[in-house]
């Protein structure tokens, strides 16, 4: 039976040493490390996540600034927010909440953002450092997966790895991510042939494609850790991309959805604020 990879009391403890960092850093320092993000739109989800974020930043002693704009908002005051936002020294990190309303280009106005306050990792200079074997800020997701192996001690160097999923979010960072601590990685997607066949041969099989349940035992090598990034709602309930019961019982390690990946992103969020602080005051 797996071992639980619990993403709740991981996120806690690394939140915990950005929170002392964060104090030890604004007391010898005296400046705050400062989080803006620009909300778009009414999305609910939205909403909601930005809420958590602002409550996590708060709780490790970083200040968070959200700007809500209206969905009519052009992309010319968009772009003029963020250059703003480029040249305040007091900003240190700045994010995007997606989705955004779709008159506005998304992969453009991510460009816009200094690359130094790019807290999510998303521009294509700091794409281009983590993918060239240099990451530094990285997409808060993968990094979080990055952070669980970390804690429970799973080996990397030398063993297969599996990606399903090739999205700029999550499928292709963690698979760099990987294979910069020297795993063999191939990444699935929907034309991948015989998919079960190449899941099966994975000692770290990765899940990020938002099919509630697809990924069951017959995917899955006995004493595989698998890691379910997948976040779907089935009649009112949350369900990740594994078929829990199903891998339980044949998985080395395991992470639950909910509780698994998702504390572990916003946690990885505070880790790149304080990194984009540390860049940006020279310390």
């Amino acid at each position: 039976m797996a071992q639980l990879m619990d993403g709740k009391q991981t996120a806690i403890a690394l939140r915990e040493q950005i929170k002392i960092q964060t104090s030890e850093l604004i007391a010898k320092y005296h400046i705050i490390p400062h989080l803006v993000v620009l909300l778009i739109g009414d999305n609910a989800a939205s909403m909601s996540y930005v809420r958590g974020k602002e409550l996590a930043c708060q709780k490790a002693g970083i200040k968070s600034t959200i700007i809500k704009k209206e969905d009519t908002t052009s992309q010319a005051e968009v772009l003029e927010i963020i250059h703003q936002l480029n040249q305040d020294s007091n900003v240190h990190g700045i994010l995007l909440q997606l989705p955004i309303p779709k008159h506005l280009n998304s992969d453009f106005i991510i460009n816009q953002i200094s690359p130094s306050k790019d807290v999510d990792g998303f521009t294509w200079t700091n794409v281009a450092k983590l993918s060239n074997g240099f990451p530094h800020l990285v997409p808060c997701t993968p990094l979080g997966v990055m952070r669980l192996l970390q804690t429970y001690q799973v080996r990397i160097l030398g063993k297969r790895a599996v990606v399903i999923g090739r999205s700029q979010i999550v499928g292709k960072p963690m698979a760099a991510l990987l294979l910069k601590d020297h795993a063999t990685v191939t990444i699935c997607h929907s034309k991948t042939a015989d998919l079960r066949a190449v899941c099966k041969e994975a000692d770290i099989l990765i899940a990020a494609i938002g099919v509630p349940n697809m990924i069951d035992s017959s995917y899955v090598k006995i004493g595989a850790t698998v890691i379910d990034v997948g976040i779907s709602k089935v009649d009112g309930v949350i369900k990740g991309d594994v078929d829990y019961d199903s891998v339980f019982p044949i998985a080395a390690y395991l992470t639950p959805v909910p509780g698994g990946v998702g504390p572990m992103t916003i946690a990885c969020l505070l880790e790149n604020t304080l990194t984009c602080y540390r860049d940006l005051v020279g310390v």
